[in-house]
C-alpha cells in the first residue's frame, strides 16, 4: 500500500516531464502553452498571444500543437514512473483550459523509455527521405497509433493520390502567397522512399484537433523509435477552401488536420 506522499508527483519530476513536453512539435513554431502544476494534476492552458499575425486564423495550428505536447507529457511521465489520464477541457467555461492530466503512480516498461529518447532524438526532416520504402508492418502500426487517439490516418499511396495531393498543394502555397503578411512554408521533396499520409478527424471540433495533435505525437515519437524521419504539414489547411476540397476529393469527406510525411534518414541525420 502506498503512504500518504508515495501518490503525489514531486515538482522536480514534473517540470522534467513538463520541459520534456515543451519540445513537442509547434505549429509555426510558437509553443503555445502554458502549465500550471499540483500535487496530482498538471493543467494545460492556451496561450492565443503566441499566434503569429495572419496565420493559423482558426487556431488549428495551435489546438495541434498543444495536444502533442499533451502526449509528449505521457510519454515522460511514464518513463518515470507515473500513469496519466487526460481530461480534455475540463471546464467549459473557460475555453483557454485543454486540459487536466491527472497523475498516479504506475510502471515504467522499455518502451516507455525508448519513446521519451525519442522526445530528444526525433528532429523535423525538411531533406528528401532515401528511397529506402516504409516497411508495410511500420505503417499499419502507424495507422493503430493514430486510431487509438481517436482519429484516423490515411495513406496517400499511388501515384494518382501523390498527384492530386500535389495539385491541392500548390494551389494552397499561392493562396497562402497572396495573403496579406503570410509566411509560406517550403514543403521540401518527397523522395522515392517517403510514406505520405493524411492525419484526419471526423470532425473539426476543439477537441478533435487537440486529439489530432496527440495523434501526431504518437506517430512522430514512433517513428523515431522505429528511425525513421518525420515532418507535419499543416499550412496546406490554413485555406479553408483547399481543407474542403482536401475533405471531399482525398479523405472521405473527414476533417483533414495535418500531412505526416515518413522515410528513412539521410546516414548521419537525426531523426
Amino acid at each position: 500500500m502506498l503512504s500518504d506522499h508515495e501518490d503525489l508527483l514531486d515538482p522536480v519530476t514534473a517540470w522534467t516531464a513538463v520541459e520534456l513536453a515543451c519540445r513537442a512539435p509547434s505549429v509555426h513554431h510558437t509553443r503555445p502553452w502554458r502549465w500550471r502544476i499540483g500535487p496530482t494534476e498538471l493543467h494545460l492552458f492556451l496561450e492565443r498571444n503566441r499566434r503569429p499575425a495572419a496565420l493559423d486564423p482558426d487556431e488549428r495550428g495551435l489546438l495541434l500543437s498543444c495536444g502533442a505536447a499533451v502526449h509528449h507529457l505521457q510519454v515522460a511521465l511514464r518513463a518515470v514512473g507515473w500513469d496519466s489520464v487526460v481530461h480534455h477541457l475540463p471546464h467549459p467555461a473557460r475555453p483557454d483550459h485543454l486540459a487536466a492530466v491527472e497523475v498516479r503512480p504506475g510502471r515504467t516498461r522499455p518502451e516507455d523509455l525508448a519513446l521519451a529518447v525519442a522526445i530528444d532524438r526525433r528532429r523535423t526532416a525538411r531533406r528528401s527521405h532515401t528511397s529506402r520504402p516504409v516497411p508495410a508492418r511500420l505503417r499499419e502500426g502507424f495507422c493503430d497509433l493514430a486510431a487509438a487517439a481517436g482519429t484516423l490516418l490515411v495513406p496517400w499511396d499511388g501515384p494518382v493520390a501523390r498527384w492530386r495531393a500535389a495539385r491541392l498543394a500548390d494551389g494552397a502555397a499561392v493562396a497562402r502567397a497572396l495573403a496579406p503578411g503570410a509566411v509560406v512554408e517550403s514543403d521540401g521533396h518527397e523522395g522515392p522512399g517517403t510514406w505520405p499520409a493524411l492525419l484526419v478527424t471526423r470532425d473539426d471540433s476543439r477537441l478533435s484537433r487537440l486529439r489530432a495533435g496527440e495523434a501526431l505525437s504518437a506517430v512522430l515519437l514512433e517513428a523515431a523509435v522505429a528511425g525513421l524521419a518525420g515532418r507535419p504539414v499543416t499550412q496546406l489547411f490554413d485555406v479553408p477552401e483547399v481543407r474542403a476540397r482536401v475533405a471531399a476529393e482525398l479523405a472521405d469527406g473527414h476533417v483533414p488536420q495535418a500531412v505526416l510525411r515518413l522515410g528513412w534518414a539521410v546516414a548521419g541525420a537525426p531523426p
